[in-house]
């Protein structure tokens, strides 16, 4: 593993400011993010790495300004950071360190300034979130959130943002691990009083919110769980159709994504409809074995 300062030469970012605001990033990567920042530093060439980074520490401390305090609070506190975000993209100045590294970030990328701006109105949905009534709501949300969120961080790998066949292949994705996060982080979620899951699903399996909450080992939970995994596991399948558009230099780090999602599937899948009781989480090992290019057996696709 190089040296993240030779990183940081390698991209052109090795003195003063700009410097330090990258190794703001990492730090703060490697805080909220360890695996992630691992598999950036093992898998992808030096001198992409410090974009990559850039990228998910932007929008990941955008994801958390919403997270954070009252819905009052959240509110107040993300409408200051879209602004501060905006007025940064029409000037190229701003004083927070992240924020200074993505600019630089995407000026040299090219990343187009729509997918920011997508992200940052969409951010605005989880903010005071209600649920979804439907799929055609929750495919919504993936549009509007979950793909900006996609392109401004994997869409680093293409100078420009990369093609259209790019982006179509990252809404695939967008939609198989905005549902695999639905399922694994569904007991947090639950306690915070947010439920991802299509109401429609919940009553075409018979169940209810209530049944959920109170981690009910029903015959309709372990349906739902199930049924939602398939859909995401199929839909991750489709995604796989990204490797052909990615760039060469980030092939290595998508392809330990869709292998970690695919894990993360399976123990849904073990797990069952204890989900809604605790969260599932990553497992050290398993990923060090992805990380090694020794992905876990997957599940036979389904036919007919």
């Amino acid at each position: 593993m190089r040296t993240w300062r030779s990183c940081l030469e390698s991209a052109g970012a090795h003195q003063g400011a700009l410097r330090d605001d990258y190794m703001k990033v990492a730090r703060f990567m490697q805080r909220r993010e360890p695996a992630g920042y691992l598999a950036v530093r093992l898998l992808v060439p030096a001198s992409h790495q410090p974009h990559v980074l850039a990228g998910y520490a932007f929008a990941s401390f955008t994801d958390d300004v919403c997270d954070r305090g009252t819905v009052q609070e959240r509110t107040r506190h993300y409408d200051a950071w879209a602004e501060r975000v905006r007025t940064a993209l029409s000037t190229g100045n701003a004083t927070h360190p992240l924020l200074r590294a993505f600019l630089h970030t995407a000026a040299e990328r090219e990343l187009p300034r729509r997918w920011v701006d997508s992200y940052l109105e969409g951010a605005r949905i989880d903010l005071d979130f209600s649920g979804f009534e439907t799929e055609a709501d929750y495919q919504r949300y993936v549009e509007q959130l979950t793909w900006p969120f996609l392109m401004i961080t994997s869409g680093l790998a293409h100078l420009g943002g990369g093609s259209a066949e790019f982006a179509a292949s990252c809404r695939l994705f967008a939609d198989a691990a905005q549902r695999t996060d639905i399922l694994t982080d569904l007991s947090e979620d639950l306690r915070g009083g947010r439920l991802y899951l299509p109401l429609s699903d919940l009553d075409r399996h018979g169940i209810t919110r209530a049944d959920l909450e109170k981690g009910r080992d029903l015959p309709g939970v372990r349906a739902l769980v199930a049924a939602t995994v398939e859909a995401a596991r199929a839909t991750l399948h489709e995604a796989t159709v990204l490797l052909e558009h990615c760039s060469e230099e980030h092939r290595r780090l998508m392809r330990f994504i869709l292998d970690l999602h695919h894990q993360r599937l399976a123990s849904v899948t073990a797990r069952g409809a204890s989900v809604a009781r605790r969260p599932v989480r990553d497992r050290p090992v398993a990923c060090l074995r992805l990380l090694a290019g020794r992905p876990a057996r997957r599940p036979a696709r389904a036919t007919g």
